[in-house]
């Protein structure tokens, strides 16, 4: 819309800009009127001055040319008579030829004027003809202009019958819903588009409702992309947000931030996005895609109508990261391999080690008890020893042991072994 100010009233009031072009081209059509005819008066002008200065000019050579020969006339007069009379014929004749020229020069002098004036009046015609044919455009423009204010106006009365007959339909059809029905056709809505595209333009795409409740909450749908590797390229969590307008208590945006977050990072959703409805006033969700990473990481709210760009964005970012993420992974997977390496070397370092305590304590155990038997052998031998020197003493006493000794000091045994002596012999 434009402003203008009325140069009477000096209020300001707005036109549209059809009606603000129409203003401009009256304004300029005027101005070319006027300007027409300060040429026309301006040329007019013009050519009464080149008839004057012509007039002028003529009229002054001529009295110049006259006051030149009367001198020459007085002066011949003065001469002789015979010469006088020759010389008074030829200035007749010249006098004559004089006016003669005069009468020639104001012919000129009228056609001069005349082809002057018809230059003019050709110019005159043409401005004329221009006039015209500026004024005709002007009435063909403000002819095609209304008729096309009128198809105009009746296609703008066409489409505001037809929204207003859709905003009570969607009006009806929202009051007869559910907050949760709002929502799950706004899924509706988001998994239809994804659908759509699913067999062409994400064919190795993972898209699904999440209904982990492990952790106590979750999300609404989960993307999630990867390579023929299995390399992960890209995995986001979506949450759909709608309100009826019949709904009491109006929902933020930002109300739902905190929570999406959270299931963003249980479910390990490298992004989270807010598919919303919500606040349908502001100028700043219904730019397009709203980057709110500086409140909660690699989160974005978006518009339905930008749920497909959104995916299609993040993921071509994703992809220029791939390679990197491959090597990564790639690295990761040497590091686990090292990683089991290492585990299992320590393991059956833990485990030698276990065996190798319990057998050293079976042998400390084995050598303790050797020590022990030894030392009982030991003993045992020591007792043997003195066993056998008992029996050396012994036998040595024995050796020794003779009738005699045995028979000494006891009369009786002694006459008996004399008795058994004798009856032997």
């Amino acid at each position: 819309m434009n402003e203008i100010i009325c140069p009477n009233c000096h209020k300001a009031f707005k036109v549209d800009q059809a009606g603000f072009a129409e203003i401009v081209k009256q304004v300029r059509n005027q101005q070319f009127d006027a300007e027409l005819s300060q040429r026309l008066a301006l040329a007019e002008k013009e050519k009464e001055s080149a008839v004057k200065l012509a007039e002028a000019h003529i009229k002054q050579s001529l009295q110049a040319q006259l006051a030149l020969k009367d001198n020459e006339l007085t002066t011949l007069k003065s001469q002789s008579a015979l010469t006088l009379s020759e010389q008074l014929n030829k200035k007749d004749t010249e006098l004559n030829q004089l006016k003669a020229k005069i009468e020639n020069s104001e012919t000129e002098k009228k056609l001069a004027v005349t082809q002057a004036t018809q230059i003019i009046e050709k110019e005159r015609d043409v401005l004329a003809n221009d006039l015209r044919t500026k004024e005709l455009e002007k009435q063909n423009l403000a002819s095609a202009l209304k008729q096309q204010f009128a198809s105009e106006l009746q296609n703008k009365e066409a489409i505001i019958k037809y929204k207003d007959e859709e905003i009570a339909r969607v009006k009806d059809m929202k009051a007869r819903q559910s907050t949760k029905m709002h929502g799950e056709s706004l899924e509706i809505h988001c998994e239809t588009e994804f659908n759509k595209l699913r067999a062409t333009a994400f064919q190795k795409s993972y898209f699904e409702k999440d209904n982990d409740v492990k952790t106590g909450s979750k999300g609404d749908y989960i993307f999630k992309e990867t390579d023929e590797a299995g390399v992960e390229i890209i995995s986001i969590m979506f949450e759909m947000k709608n309100e009826g307008e019949e709904t009491a208590t109006k929902k933020r945006n930002e109300d739902f931030f905190k929570e999406l977050d959270k299931d963003r990072n249980e479910k390990k959703c490298e992004y989270a996005v807010l598919v919303s409805m919500l606040e349908s006033e502001s100028d700043l969700y219904n730019s397009g895609i709203v980057d709110v990473s500086y409140k909660y990481e690699k989160m974005y709210v978006i518009r339905p109508q930008f749920f497909i760009p959104i995916i299609t964005i993040l993921r071509n970012a994703a992809m220029h990261s791939l390679k990197a993420k491959t090597e990564l992974a790639l690295v990761k997977s040497q590091n686990i391999d090292i990683t089991k390496f290492e585990d299992n070397m320590n393991a059956f370092k833990a485990a030698f080690a276990k065996n190798y305590e319990h057998a050293s304590k079976q042998f400390k155990t084995a050598i303790e008890e050797i020590d022990k038997t030894i030392d009982h052998l030991n003993k045992t031998k020591e007792a043997l020893l003195l066993s056998v020197n008992h029996l050396r003493s012994a036998n040595n006493k024995a050796e020794d042991l003779t009738i005699k000794k045995l028979t000494r000091g006891n009369p009786t045994m002694t006459a008996k072994f004399e008795d058994l002596k004798n009856d032997t012999e």
